[in-house]
């Protein structure tokens, strides 16, 4: 069903005009990230920018691999939303970037002896670079890596016998594959 989303995305993107990349000019796009959908999830985005700079407006839903959670828990998965501010070194869209913004992760987590799920929600500050790759006007690729710090929100949440706390730090790394409308 997933792999249906995509191949939708990409044909409806296929039909959209792009705009020119002149300076000045509002873009928008929409953007897929691969490990969402690599970890049984989903995530989708959308943005608006002018110059070197772009707002992005995001959501995904994924679950982190047990080999990245606090021992003794499964099955933690999140749903998260976030608001992102981007600025590029470049004002056609083609090179590194830096960004960050507030981010909502909605999550639950299952302890490993006794099954017993919780729900807790964290509000993080998010640090990102990456490089954008374009092909043609429209499509690009954007390998990335980030960052997440808790800056507030559930601690010492009780999970059957246990208490879990969403680490301090949360990196992430993926490929971002977009459009440019």
């Amino acid at each position: 069903m997933k792999m249906i989303w995509v191949l939708l995305f990409c044909a409806i993107a296929s039909q959209l005009s792009a705009q020119d990349s002149a300076k000045h000019r509002w873009q928008g796009g929409a953007e897929l990230d691969v490990l969402p959908y690599a970890l049984g999830g989903y995530f989708a985005a959308g943005w608006v920018g002018k110059n070197q700079t772009r707002i992005r407006l995001l959501t995904a839903d994924m679950r982190k691999p047990d080999i990245t959670t606090t021992k003794g828990f499964t099955k933690h998965r999140i749903h998260a939303y976030a608001l992102v501010a981007d600025y590029f070194f470049k004002p056609d869209w083609t090179c590194f970037w830096i960004g960050g913004g507030a981010v909502l992760w909605n999550s639950s987590i299952q302890e490993k002896n006794s099954g017993v799920a919780a729900s807790f929600s964290n509000y993080l500050l998010n640090g990102s670079a990456g490089y954008h790759y374009r092909f043609g006007k429209r499509y690009y690729l954007s390998p990335w890596a980030g960052l997440s710090l808790r800056i507030a929100g559930d601690k010492n949440i009780l999970v059957g016998s246990s208490r879990y706390t969403l680490p301090l730090l949360n990196p992430e790394a993926s490929l971002k594959l977009g459009i440019v409308f």
